[in-house]
């Protein structure tokens, strides 16, 4: 979802940035999510009319707090078999540019995260990375050129593989595990909310995204050493801001569906702090085979829990029904299978899931992401 990664990355810059600036007051007990709220002074601010601008916004927005290259995978192999993968690189600034002159590459301002993940029908297996952000590829062990177009952290790669920003070659390979697949579209980027201003709180706080959700992919998964020839659909989302997160808020659901119509769902809840006396915060856009946002009205969606699961300690929400009056729509989603747990050193799951229903507007694959419940 929009705001997925976020507690990670800022979790773990603030762990580097203590290291290297020396000692700062400890949080509080529980209080993992506080770091997501806290006041970006000094950063940029996304806000309404300022607008997208390509080939530059492929690129890093350095003068923002937080950023991501979140590439999402729906797969089958010869035999139909389903598969997922997902490719992310998460960069923070530690601080405000230019609030301290060093030539220490170690105190450089830009950290990254990678995340690289496969699920098949019974597995799932998670890998993750860090490095600091300096100079141009080839000089540095992460980093992000608007053009032409490349993110990597080492060998965990997106890149453009030609002169234009598609097509587009992801690679990503640790211990007998590996991902390379060759991603293109004849279809138009999607801006997302209004126009490219995701907004995720009522009193209008938000950060500018936007999504290609029309990739088609094909290409090769090796797990535990056994090399599987692939082929399906991809999603890929850019977001860039200094503060997604509000203090009455406390996690979200996050849906990215490619639907047998050709149409793709996009959709999100902020869930508030169960001490909290204000609603959840939901966002939707059905997006036609040709491009064409239709917006959902939030009122008129309706999320249901139809099964909890326990994973690592917490009862999470893996088959809901949506539904969708405005465009007569109802929808279940089922998790591949319920293991697609991040089993990283922030940990979330995200994952594979089935969509099922009447009608070709109702069936198709996707994936999900939920963060913020609490081990019980």
């Amino acid at each position: 979802m929009t705001t997925r990664g976020i507690v990670l990355l800022l979790l773990f810059a603030t762990s580097v940035l203590t290291a290297a600036c020396g000692p700062s007051p400890a949080p509080a007990e529980g209080s993992d999510f506080a770091v997501l709220t806290r006041a970006a002074e000094g950063f940029s601010q996304a806000s309404n009319g300022q607008a997208l601008t390509f080939p530059r916004d492929h690129g890093a927005h350095d003068g923002y707090r937080i950023e991501w290259w979140y590439l999402t995978a729906n797969l089958q192999d010869t035999q139909g078999v389903p598969y997922g993968a997902q490719w992310t690189l998460f960069r923070i600034a530690v601080r405000p540019p230019g609030a301290m002159e060093t030539g220490n590459a170690w105190q450089g301002e830009q950290l990254f995260m990678g995340h690289f993940a496969i699920t098949w029908p019974d597995g799932h297996q998670a890998y993750q990375r860090y490095a600091r952000g300096r100079g141009d590829e080839g000089e540095s062990r992460a980093g992000v050129n608007a053009m032409p177009f490349s993110a990597w952290l080492d060998d965990w790669t997106l890149r453009s593989t030609g002169s234009e920003w598609l097509p587009l070659e992801v690679r990503a390979r640790q211990d007998r595990d590996a991902l390379q697949l060759e991603l293109n579209s004849d279809k138009p980027l999607v801006l997302q909310g209004q126009n490219g201003f995701s907004q995720k709180h009522p009193q209008g706080a938000g950060s500018h995204y936007y999504s290609q959700p029309f990739l088609q992919a094909s290409g090769e998964l090796k797990i535990d050493g056994k090399t599987i020839a692939v082929s399906g659909q991809a999603w890929l989302d850019r977001e860039w801001s200094s503060q997604f997160l509000q203090t009455d808020q406390a996690g979200w659901d996050w849906f990215a569906l490619h639907l047998d119509s050709g149409e793709k769902l996009m959709l999100f809840r902020l869930r508030p702090k169960p001490t909290e006396l204000s609603g959840e915060y939901l966002h939707g856009v059905l997006i036609s085979p040709d491009g064409e946002s239709n917006p959902l009205e939030p009122s008129r969606i309706k999320l249901q829990v139809l099964e909890n699961y326990r994973v690592a300690g917490r009862l999470l929400p893996l088959r809901w029904r949506i539904e969708l009056p405005q465009f007569d729509r109802t929808l279940e989603i089922e998790a591949l299978h319920t293991e697609q747990w991040m089993d990283l050193d922030f940990p979330y799951w995200e994952g594979a899931v089935t969509v099922s229903g009447e009608g070709a507007g109702n069936r198709g694959r996707g994936y999900m992401e939920l963060t913020g419940y609490s081990v019980d």
